[in-house]
């Protein structure tokens, strides 16, 4: 069935795979063309067993008679692998004697956005994006849900709750608020690319907040849109602010602790003066009191930054980033950020082939930045319409590099360290019909967690 959705899990220590889907025996449901099962990930240890659980996003999931409701499964994990410690797949979905409570509606699309982790307090949490949810009667306002502690307590927040604090924004007709997370272990951010800013639809806008919890919801600290004067640029109808999002924890100099964190947001509908989407990245540095400052504008008309803005780049599509010495003073060795350009061409033979800039997200962004396209550190030959850079996976040692288009033989998941040089092979390929994973399938790599 095109486009059901399947998972496929390597495991470290070259301890095997596993390939699953609702088809297999103890994941409940049942494929179905248009599920996009899997259309999200998120790894965490949800009831602290020392195991690492998956969580899976089916975000266009039928429930009973609501078509692309939308739901989450946490696979619990086990030292014999997922799935197999005897323990009963979490289904997280709406109905009011479900998890998430409510009504399950048609076109919700609860499990668009995934992202899970533990607290600086240990207490493991799960976000949840509902980004087509109706509220009242404002469709595609958005919301999501915080799952915190082992006990999965949820509560639902929109951009009018006030349970915790105001949420930035006020609820409006295609917000999509809930639509992309990126967390650390002290903060969190929620995007709203859909966000109008006065007059500029579809501008988008941000809001994060902290793990802190009032009557169970945490606590927001603010808003982040090109509309605010200490932000740089101008709100434009269809940049699209906060399409995607990355965060790492941010230790300044001098400070004898973590409690800042670093958030990247991808602008991709950013135009230049003569240029339209080509993108941009802004990076902000926020602080546990809950202040913000901007501490970069990327393009690639950056200084030192590798390529030249041109129209339909995307620039800042996906974004993936990580902390490799989250508990030392962070530096532009030790915090990068990967960002996806899936318009990128390098010549007129192979539009959107795509590529992927990797920037340091402390000092100048030009100062160490990689190139990684196909052909170019890719090792599948370059061709049209591959899109290079939709598929973007994070670990402290490795950036991934998911490309489940383009030719049949390059369609693979590409591990490359960090501080790869420009071009520098990956050191991990994971290809359908080798390492145990099963052949065949289509869009493989298509998320990468």
């Amino acid at each position: 069935m095109q486009k059901a959705g399947v998972v496929h899990v390597v495991y470290g220590g070259g301890k095997g795979t596993f390939t699953f889907s609702q088809a297999t025996d103890g994941i409940p449901g049942v494929p179905e063309a248009g599920d996009e099962y899997s259309h999200a990930l998120a790894v965490y240890d949800a009831d602290l067993d020392g195991c690492s659980d998956l969580v899976v996003g089916s975000p266009y999931e039928d429930i009973g008679a609501a078509p692309d409701a939308g739901g989450v499964q946490v696979i619990y994990g086990s030292t014999s692998g997922l799935n197999a410690g005897g323990r009963a797949v979490k289904e997280i979905y709406q109905g009011s004697d479900k998890p998430l409570g409510g009504t399950a509606e048609a076109d919700d699309w609860v499990g668009y956005a995934v992202a899970a982790g533990k607290t600086s307090g240990g207490t493991p949490y799960l976000l949840i994006g509902s980004p087509g949810e109706s509220i009242g009667t404002i469709e595609d306002a958005g919301s999501f849900y915080y799952v915190s502690g082992t006990a999965q307590t949820v509560v639902g927040i929109d951009q009018d709750t006030e349970t915790a604090g105001a949420v930035p924004g006020v609820a409006e007709q295609d917000d999509r608020f809930g639509s992309a997370f990126a967390a650390t272990p002290t903060h969190f951010a929620v995007g709203t690319p859909g966000e109008a800013l006065g007059t500029a639809t579809f501008a988008g806008g941000v809001a994060w907040f902290n793990h802190t919890l009032t009557s169970g919801y945490p606590k927001p600290l603010g808003g982040l849109g090109q509309d605010q004067d200490d932000i740089f640029g101008d709100e434009e109808a269809g940049d699209q602010f906060g399409t995607a999002l990355a965060m790492v924890p941010y230790r300044p100099s001098g400070a004898t602790s973590t409690t800042e964190s670093l958030l990247a947001v991808g602008v991709p509908g950013e135009d230049g003066l003569t240029t339209v989407d080509a993108g941009a990245v802004q990076v902000f540095r926020l602080t546990a009191s809950g202040t913000f400052t901007e501490t970069a504008w990327i393009s690639q008309n950056t200084a030192e930054v590798d390529g030249a803005a041109e129209s339909g780049d995307l620039f800042g599509k996906q974004l993936a980033a990580a902390n490799t010495s989250p508990n030392a003073t962070s530096t532009a060795t030790t915090t990068r950020l990967a960002i996806g350009v899936p318009g990128e061409e390098t010549t007129e033979e192979f539009p959107d082939e795509g590529g992927v800039h990797v920037i340091p997200l402390v000092g100048a962004p030009g100062a160490s930045d990689i190139s990684i396209d196909p052909g170019y550190g890719v090792p599948s030959a370059p061709a049209p319409r591959m899109l290079t850079g939709l598929a973007l996976g994070a670990t402290p040692s490795l950036l991934y590099v998911g490309v489940p288009y383009g030719p049949a033989e390059g369609r693979a998941v590409y591990g490359f360290p960090w501080n790869v040089a420009s071009g520098g092979a990956p050191t991990q390929t994971f290809k359908p019909g080798e390492g145990g994973i099963p052949a065949g399938g289509v869009a493989f790599g298509a998320t990468v967690r």
